[in-house]
């Protein structure tokens, strides 16, 4: 079990006494919230929560204690939504239409700071430092998430993309920043800048690049529609898919493994591909192993345990546990009723966000939430929401 979750036992007592509509639940077993009604009223004080979850739904946000998995806030939001850690221990950006908020999940309120432009997108934490990418401006923001807590935004570096593109970029421990290369319609690889901004390589051997993660020795991955490209130690490496077509657009990393996740699809005339196979990228070595699981996923379903586990949620309702070295599921935990993947990308399906030792897994179609302990494959505990959920994320910094 999450060693956090055991500490906070007492703390996440005293919170649900002090909140007034909450979820009550305990071991494995499921308590339903359907009447619960908390509401945060412009200005209201709540009581801080631990180590909090947050989950979108039609209209909104879900504040949740990351212990008992009781809601504690709900904060009115409109439109579609999306949710990344901001890398410390209180806050979460929220990517809007018009732009990243930062929320303070732990107060339960938005602090204030926006990153405005519009098509907000991929928001990646590493080194201490956290990067914005904007889409429809092409502008990266770094910043370090530390000085979030004084509630003004923080000074930090920027970057304007040549064109405006679904881009993403990371500053590495040197200071070196990575970041996208292409335009609107078409997108070709990578760029790094040194600390001033100054280009100092580039690589546009990588078609349709989307997508990032970073493996022990801070290599780094983004995806292609042919294989992926990796950036270490000053170089770029492509290795390539054994498909003419062969699509890695999202990746997981950890610090403990070189080995990358990638989910791989192999059909570019597809209206949805609900592909079988991950990918398994060995930055070491370049080598690239397919793994078919008997279950498709969806770009939701990725993560990393904390010992570097290879982490997928099925549609067969399953939380694959996977050794990236060979590729062998060690554990199939069942956790969610079997489902398929909807055509609409933003329409609700199962997300999986891993903190520490455990496994948090949405369930839009019962309104579910459950964590899920992957050392021991066992429950820890799951509720019932007001209304089905989307996006799922949480703080993460001190973990």
């Amino acid at each position: 079990m999450n060693k956090p979750i055991r500490n906070r036992a007492l703390v996440g007592t005293a919170l649900a006494l002090a909140a007034s509509a909450v979820l009550s639940a305990c071991g494995g077993d499921d308590s339903s919230s359907s009447d619960a009604k908390a509401k945060a009223a412009p200005g209201t004080k709540s009581v801080a929560v631990e180590d909090p979850l947050v989950a979108t739904f039609d209209g909104g946000l879900y504040v949740l204690d990351g212990e008992s998995l009781k809601l504690a806030n709900t904060i009115e939001l409109p439109g579609f939504n999306r949710l990344n850690p901001a890398g410390d221990d209180d806050h979460v950006i929220v990517s809007t239409d018009a732009g990243f908020r930062v929320l303070n999940a732990a107060e339960q309120t938005f602090t204030g700071v926006e990153y405005k432009g519009a098509k907000p997108g991929h928001v990646v934490q590493h080194a201490g430092k956290t990067v914005l990418f904007t889409d429809g401006t092409g502008e990266v923001n770094v910043l370090d998430p530390t000085d979030l807590k004084g509630g003004k935004k923080p000074q930090g570096r920027t970057y304007t993309s040549a064109e405006p593109h679904h881009g993403v970029a990371i500053e590495l421990t040197n200071g070196e920043l990575l970041t996208t290369l292409g335009t609107e319609e078409k997108r070709t690889g990578a760029l790094v800048l040194d600390k001033n901004n100054k280009e100092i390589k580039r690589n546009e051997n990588c078609p349709g690049v989307h997508g990032e993660a970073a493996a022990k020795g801070e290599a780094v991955g983004i995806g292609c529609e042919d294989g992926i490209l990796i950036y270490k130690d000053g170089k770029f490496t492509k290795v390539d898919a054994p498909d003419d077509y062969g699509r890695i657009g999202n990746q997981r990393g950890s610090d403990t493994s070189p080995i990358l996740l990638g989910d791989y699809k192999t059909d570019p005339e597809a209206e949805l591909e609900r592909p079988t196979r991950i990918s398994l990228i060995n930055t070491e070595t370049g080598k690239l192993r397919l793994v078919d699981l008997g279950t498709s996923y969806s770009f939701r379903s990725l993560g990393r345990g904390p010992h570097g586990e290879a982490l997928l949620l099925g549609t067969n309702g399953a939380l694959h546990v996977i050794d990236p070295d060979t590729g062998k599921v060690d554990k199939k935990i069942p956790v969610v009723d079997k489902w398929q993947e909807p055509l609409d990308w933003q329409q609700p399906r199962p997300t999986l966000f891993v903190r520490d030792d455990t496994a948090y897994v949405s369930e839009p179609g019962k309104r579910k939430l459950h964590a899920v302990d992957i050392e021991s494959g066992k429950k820890i505990t799951s509720v019932t929401l007001p209304k089905s959920t989307n996006e799922l994320s949480g703080v993460v910094a001190g973990h």
